[in-house]
């Protein structure tokens, strides 16, 4: 584990970045004494691509809606 004392930290923060993103946690000393632990953050998969084309199919299956919008969407709403 790597370490770095708060001026490091607010004076070369370029250089402490690159070493998180590379995976290593980095102590941050203040006077000398352990004041916090930088860590990488756990990286997520990659969400799936969204199909919108799909999910327009799935909402409207009989296409696009025809009419006024206020009223299709008072009606969708419960408020009819």
């Amino acid at each position: 584990m790597k370490t770095a004392t708060v001026a490091d930290l607010r004076n070369n923060f370029a250089n402490l970045s690159k070493w998180i993103h590379d995976g290593e946690p980095v102590t941050i000393t203040k006077r000398g004494l352990a004041f916090a632990t930088l860590v990488p953050a756990r990286r997520r998969k990659a969400s799936p691509p969204v199909d919108r084309l799909a999910r327009l199919r799935k909402m409207f299956p009989h296409g696009p809606v025809k009419g006024d919008i206020q009223s299709v969407l008072d009606e969708d709403r419960g408020n009819t």
